[in-house]
């Protein structure tokens, strides 16, 4: 308990799935702040389950505008963050993960949108509003070391998101910004009921924890963990690299 007492954190996307479960582990390490969203009615259930430690506030983190006031209304509540957790991306709606011979122009401008040109916006309008020392922690996956079906432009903008995490905190080193990547394997979300036909959810899932050395898939409180040691003064040291947090999926093969 505390490793997080006393900081102000803002979680893109911590209204569901990965965020939220970073924003529970950090609430239970003390943390205040704010997590984001751009459903109303989740947001505030989320916000509700944290308790007085976190508000909501509705935004989309393609629109620099919505942007600008997330970080306003944390530090107008909280004062200026210790920690930005940049979670917000994944699957586009109604954009389904699709091979090369049927992505339009749109459906790939949409998804490095979402996937990448967000999370560098995301860091670039919050630096008004970052205390100097701060620990930014970019989600990426584990998507951006294999090759899937489908997964082509998404594990593209997830790997230049690992590689943000480098550039960045170079960029940010005369004000102690540290500037890290926490990239998850397959994590047990409902971002499953929005990808898959409802009758192969299961089917899929069992496929990942199959193929996952650490025989499960991982659930948000263990994303949420890791996040809290690289948000957390325990981490101080580590600058600018990748945190795998995949149940062994990337560097380790089942293959017989």
């Amino acid at each position: 308990m505390g490793k997080l007492r006393n900081k102000v954190a803002v979680i893109t996307g911590g209204n569901s799935g990965i965020g939220f479960g970073i924003a529970e582990a950090f609430s239970k390490e003390g943390a205040v702040g704010a997590i984001t969203g751009r459903n109303e009615k989740t947001l505030n259930t989320a916000a509700e389950a944290l308790g007085n430690s976190f508000i909501g506030i509705r935004g989309d983190v393609t629109k620099v505008a919505d942007l600008e006031n997330i970080f306003k209304q944390t530090a107008a509540k909280f004062g200026k963050a210790d920690v930005l957790v940049v979670n917000a991306g994944g699957v586009v709606d109604g954009v389904p993960l699709a091979a090369i011979t049927d992505v339009t122009e749109e459906h790939y401008d949409r998804y490095m949108e979402l996937n990448l040109k967000s999370a560098y916006f995301t860091v670039q309008k919050s630096l008004p509003y970052l205390n100097d020392g701060a620990s930014v922690i970019l989600i990426a996956s584990s998507a951006a070391h294999r090759a899937m079906p489908g997964m082509a432009i998404y594990s593209a903008a997830k790997a230049a998101v690992v590689s943000l995490a480098k550039g960045l905190s170079l960029d940010l080193l005369p004000r102690k910004i540290r500037v890290n990547a926490l990239s998850p394997g397959s994590i047990d979300t409902p971002i499953f009921d929005k990808a898959v036909p409802q009758e192969q959810v299961e089917q899929v899932k069992q496929f990942w924890a199959n193929i996952t050395p650490a025989g499960r898939q991982g659930r948000p409180s263990d994303i949420g963990h890791a996040a809290v040691f690289l948000a957390s003064d325990e981490s101080a040291f580590i600058v600018g690299t990748e945190l795998l947090s995949d149940g062994g999926l990337t560097n380790i093969s089942l293959a017989k």
